[in-house]
């Protein structure tokens, strides 16, 4: 069933800006039990951390989490992005053409809101499914 991504995306996603220290940003998500981050400048989306960059663009690189910026190992511009009001059916398009699963929610010319993942759209094409009882399941179970 086709429905709109501000009816299924995770609102008020972690932000960081692209000056944070990828060792801040991995804090911030452990606290925050998430596995993205948002990297806004003056309110825009610049780029979308998640654990997957800090490990194959940071650590295995060999770069010094304290010392390397977020700005410089996450996904870079142009990062595609949903409004609210796309339709799920969307966002499962363009994650398959992208190879993606997390799409950062964007309103008002690139003004973060939220974030949509895999997870979220396989809780609401069908709730009972294994994926979606996964992404409901707490980390670490």
């Amino acid at each position: 069933m086709t429905r709109r991504i501000r009816d299924v995306m995770s609102p008020a996603a972690v932000a960081v800006e692209p000056v944070t220290t990828v060792a801040r940003a991995a804090r911030l998500m452990r606290e925050e039990d998430v596995g993205d981050v948002l990297v806004t400048y003056d309110c825009d989306l610049f780029g979308l951390l998640t654990d997957r960059d800090i490990v194959l663009r940071g650590v295995a690189a060999g770069r010094d989490p304290d010392a390397t910026t977020v700005g410089a190992v996450c996904t870079p511009p142009p990062v595609v992005t949903l409004e609210p009001d796309d339709t799920t059916d969307h966002a499962a398009e363009l994650m398959a053409r992208h190879a993606v699963r997390r799409l950062p929610v964007v309103e008002h010319g690139g003004v973060p809101v939220g974030v949509v993942t895999l997870g979220d759209l396989a809780a609401s094409d069908d709730p009972h499914s294994a994926l979606a009882d996964i992404s409901r399941a707490a980390p670490g179970h």
